[in-house]
This record gives structure tokens, sequence and C-alpha cells, in this order.
């Protein structure tokens, strides 16, 4: 049994550890900093919950004397892997978007579901950019909208947990990012 299953039951293996999600954050960082004019604004709008740990650590890696940051939360509506779930913004900021670089920071790219609404609503209030950074990519989504343009890390099919990942609320405070057995996930 490995450590990682012996310290929290339920995770099978460490996919990306922290030295790794440090490295690639602060990479991040630098060729995000280098897309954008220096002397102009960035906003960068986090999704609720997941993203909360990576925009913290991406916001620190970017190096710009002008730098905004806000929230919004999603959530699907529906049972399990039901294609007709819906996509419902649960709390919206308050920042006005009109004519600014916004980057939009989303902790995975599954189905895409979640990332088209948001990326539909915020392209709608009519930003001068709109970029997207996810820290793990599944491949998965067959009709993305809003193809990020920076990923952290290309994701295996597993159910991940920890850097603001979830299942059931548990896990997000876990400083790398691990896959958790499949059986465990179903008492959730």
């Amino acid at each position: 049994m490995s450590e990682v299953a012996t310290r929290y039951p339920g995770l099978t293996r460490i996919v990306f550890s922290e030295e790794e999600i440090a490295a690639r954050v602060r990479e991040l960082g630098r060729e995000i900093d280098a897309s954008y004019p220096p002397d102009e604004e960035l906003l960068m709008i986090g999704l609720l919950k997941g993203a909360f740990v990576f925009l913290s650590d991406l916001a620190r890696a970017v190096k710009r004397a002008s730098l905004t940051v806000d929230f919004l939360v999603a959530a699907l509506y529906g049972e399990g892997m039901d294609p007709s779930r819906e996509v419902r913004l649960l709390y919206d900021m308050g920042t006005p978007i009109e004519g600014r670089h916004v980057l939009l920071v989303e902790d995975i790219v599954d189905s895409g579901k979640t990332l088209n609404r948001i990326g539909d609503e915020l392209k709608r209030r009519a930003p001068r950019s709109l970029e997207v950074c996810a820290l793990l990519h599944k491949r998965l989504a067959r009709e993305l909208r809003y193809e990020p343009r920076w990923v952290g890390f290309e994701a295996p099919p597993d159910w991940l947990v920890g850097y603001g990942l979830d299942l059931g609320e548990q896990y997000r405070h876990l400083p790398f990012v691990a896959a958790i057995d499949p059986e465990d996930k179903r008492g959730f």
C-alpha cells in the first residue's frame, strides 16, 4: 500500500506532486505575464470553489504592476453524467469587465459544460480579450468553445482530488493532485 493511500484512505496515487505543480505554476505565470502588454491591467477570474488554490498561486506567479482578482461560482445541476445537466451561475462578481483583458482560471476541464456557460456569459460582457488558463485538461469535451490557452497538465481520466479539486467537499486542502479509488467515490 502506498504512503498516500495509507495517510489518505481512498486515494490510489499522486498524479501531480506539490513540487511539479509549483514549478508548472511558475512557468504559467511567466507565460501569461509575457502575453499581455506590461502597462495594461489583467483581470483574473477564478471559478470557485475548485480554482481557489490554483488562482492564489497563479496570481502570485504573474508579476504585473496591475492585476485584479475576482471570483464566480457556478454549479452543475442534474443527475450524475446526464448530458442534460444544467450549469447555473450561483455567484456573480461585481467587477466590470468591459474593455478589459480577462483571464478565466479553471481547475479542470472535463465535459466543458461549465467553461462553455461561463465563457459565453463573460463574452457577452464585452471584454477586450478573454483567455482561459486551466490547471488540468482531460481532453474529453466534445464541443468546447473556449479552449484554454494555457494548461498546467494533461490529466488522466481518473477522478482527481487535491489542490482545490474535491470529492464531496473533501480533499481540496491537499497540496498535490491525486487519483481516488472509484469504489470510494460512490459513497459521496
